[in-house]
């Protein structure tokens, strides 16, 4: 049985067209407006949601992903009210895909069993969990593929040929090509090469390629676009929701319609794109 990622990627592929992936951080500035802003996405035009999980050592994130989920924490999000944010979005939309993105140590905190069924039964699709390498597989990766959920790794400009089959071999749904070297929402990618980098990971692979990191408007999004199976936005949509807050760090009235209006621009931008990748 195919799963919302799956079905959403089929669907575009029949369109001709990739994917506007949007990442928030869940509980940025605060539960309710999060969960406003993630309601939101879909009818701005986001075809998928990542949702971050806050974690107090955010190793791979920019300072813009790392200071949403400092303001998340400092509201008082936790693994429990992202999961109900979750199920209250499920409430109204049975269709976009979700995945979960983070550490793994909030999941091991939880408890990765009692995790794995909440999260199922909440709507999660997917787990992106960036500090666990394939060679960890069977903490999380294995028994999130039992339980029904796709299991979405990271591939790097650093992943060469020799090291993408052990990336891929327990990857599902998509594989996510992180476009530059080092943190995110640091440097803008160059299109030719992500063309060319998403080309080869599809050598080793059937799966679609989603391309993150620097993709900040919808020329970057269209020039992404043409070559991805996929595009992912996380540090531009953060910094929208910081920049709508007042003085005390506060979500005002036109917080979610600036993240809204930044997801319809980059929508445009992707549905725009002239496609020229080539599909295995």
């Amino acid at each position: 049985m195919s799963t919302r990622i799956e079905k959403r990627f089929a669907k575009l592929k029949a369109e001709g067209r990739a994917a506007l992936v949007t990442f928030t951080m869940a509980g940025d500035p605060d539960t309710a407006t999060s969960l406003a802003v993630i309601k939101a996405l879909p009818k701005a035009g986001a075809d998928m949601l990542e949702i971050g999980m806050p974690f107090t050592d955010p190793m791979a994130d920019g300072p813009a992903i790392q200071a949403s989920g400092v303001r998340a924490l400092a509201a008082g999000q936790t693994m429990i009210k992202t999961l109900a944010m979750v199920r209250d979005f499920r409430a109204g939309d049975n269709d976009t895909p979700i995945v979960l993105m983070g550490y793994y140590n909030p999941i091991y905190i939880y408890g990765v069993d009692k995790f794995l069924v909440d999260a199922k039964a909440a709507g999660v699709d997917g787990l992106i969990v960036v500090d666990l390498p394939p060679e960890e597989d069977d903490e999380l990766c294995i028994p999130a593929l039992k339980a029904g959920l796709n299991f979405i790794r990271l591939a790097t400009p650093t992943t060469d040929d020799k090291r993408l089959p052990a990336v891929l071999n327990n990857t599902s749904g998509f594989v996510y090509y992180v476009s530059i070297t080092g943190i995110t929402g640091s440097a803008a990618p160059d299109p030719g090469k992500v063309s060319a980098a998403v080309g080869r990971i599809k050598k080793h692979t059937t799966l679609p390629v989603a391309v993150g990191f620097g993709v900040r408007d919808a020329a970057s999004a269209r020039a992404i676009a043409a070559g991805a199976d996929a595009v992912v936005v996380g540090s531009a949509l953060v910094e929208v929701v910081r920049k709508s807050l007042d003085k005390d760090g506060k979500a005002q009235a036109h917080t979610v319609k600036a993240v809204a209006e930044l997801v319809a621009e980059l929508a445009d931008g992707v549905r725009s794109a002239k496609r020229v990748m080539a599909t295995p």
